[in-house]
């Protein structure tokens, strides 16, 4: 359904820092920055890309947006929070860890990335 994701960020370079560190926790490759001066992470599935604004305002972030990323197991998701709080990034949410939500369970953790956006990564819980 998605071909990309595109975020807002005043830093470049702290938000390149960032994201390497957590994607890599996720087994994924550092992105680069092109030719216009955007950071770019793609991988079979789509982009993922953060940019200055084009209109020169400030980046803000979505008020109520989150952008979830799949681990594949709960190890991996607490080795990208790790990288992320050591990169640059801010826990928010509940501590990682287990979800009820009652037909299924989740392994979730959350993170604000340099800009503030909020991102978390999941890993479903079988029994």
């Amino acid at each position: 359904m998605f071909s990309h994701i595109m975020l807002g960020a005043n830093d470049l370079q702290a938000s390149q820092t960032f994201y390497d560190a957590t994607f890599k926790a996720l087994g994924y490759k550092a992105g680069t920055i092109d030719r216009k001066g955007r950071y770019i992470n793609q991988t079979d599935t789509g982009l993922f890309m953060i940019t200055k604004p084009l209109n020169g305002e400030a980046a803000t972030h979505g008020n109520g947006s989150t952008i979830g990323f799949s681990a594949a197991t709960p190890e991996m998701a607490d080795a990208w929070h790790k990288a992320g709080l050591e990169s640059g990034g801010t826990a928010c949410e509940d501590a990682p860890g287990v979800r009820d939500l009652g037909r299924m369970k989740l392994y979730l953790a959350y993170l604000r990335d340099p800009s503030g956006n909020k991102i978390c990564v999941l890993c479903p819980v079988t029994e």
